[in-house]
């Protein structure tokens, strides 16, 4: 998708998108004060902000944890502990189709899951009981988008990293390629996640964690809807080389040497691909000064 550059004074007319089940769980409400955008313009959102039919490719792979460790925004929060020295990264890429008062997008999100304010954090048992913990979270550490709006909102509401990049999403019968780049550029990250495995449905309220003006944020999203799943348990064991591969391929630029820093590994631990789902993200609910 090309980038959208374009601020409009309105607010979308697409209410008529949200009428699953799923947008009657929560409590539509404004936020203290409009979110200036730029100076002309300024928007009155609800919140929490509601993605209906979305698309979602996730990979999720293993990446060194010293490396991970060093990319955290403040001492009180520090990667998920995986086997051999390890923590994850992951990437989950949307096509957002509908979005309350906002025009579409695509987006991703590169995160590293974390524990915060000295939670547990023991190899492999910290992720595998991820968000039944109140500590479990997950980093972002960027977020390309292709809407200038969405930047805004983005970087003033939640201080997370949003960037206004190209990306593309092409789907055939067995993978998804998404593909993120700069500027008209060769992309700096080609993922190839497969679109068919087994099926499993979820429903998950997670937290993000974000810092904006040196105060450490806590914010929920929540989503639900039925992902294909392919797991490589193999890589709990055994570890592959860095690099390149069939599924993950980065090019040049200061994103891709930030990436190629977590030294990510070529097997991936996990993949997760559906092509609707329905979600929501609420403003801040925790601040703390970093």
């Amino acid at each position: 998708m090309d980038v959208n550059l374009k601020l409009n004074p309105d607010l979308l007319s697409n209410e008529e998108k949200f009428n699953n089940d799923f947008f009657k769980r929560f409590h539509l409400r404004h936020a203290e004060a409009p979110l200036r955008l730029d100076e002309n313009i300024q928007k009155d959102y609800q919140f929490p902000t509601f993605y209906a039919d979305a698309s979602c490719a996730i990979a999720i792979f293993h990446c060194d944890y010293a490396a991970a460790k060093a990319m955290m925004p403040d001492p009180s929060i520090e990667p998920v502990k995986m086997t051999k020295g390890r923590s994850l990264v992951i990437f989950s890429c949307y096509e957002y189709r509908h979005v309350m008062h906002v025009a579409p997008y695509n987006e991703i999100a590169m995160t590293i899951p974390v524990v915060s304010n000295g939670g547990i954090n023991l190899p492999i048992l910290t992720m595998l009981r991820g968000d039944k913990s109140k500590n479990f979270g997950y980093y972002v550490f960027h977020m390309p988008v292709t809407s200038l709006e969405n930047r805004l909102r983005g970087q003033k509401l939640w201080g997370l990293p949003k960037e206004v990049e190209r990306i593309n999403i092409n789907k055939n019968e067995s993978h998804a390629k998404i593909e993120a780049s700069v500027d008209g550029q060769a992309p700096y990250l080609t993922l190839s996640v497969p679109t068919q495995g087994q099926a499993q449905s979820f429903d998950v309220k997670s937290t993000l964690y974000s810092v904006l003006d040196s105060n450490r944020l806590k914010s929920t999203t929540q989503f639900k809807g039925t992902f294909n799943l392919n797991k490589n348990m193999k890589t709990l064991l055994q570890k592959s080389s860095t690099g390149n591969s069939a599924s993950l391929q980065l090019g040049q630029g200061p994103i891709a040497d930030k990436l190629r820093a977590l030294k990510i590994e070529q097997n991936a631990f996990q993949y997760r691909h559906t092509d609707s789902m329905n979600a929501c993200f609420d403003l801040p609910h925790e601040t703390r000064n970093s």
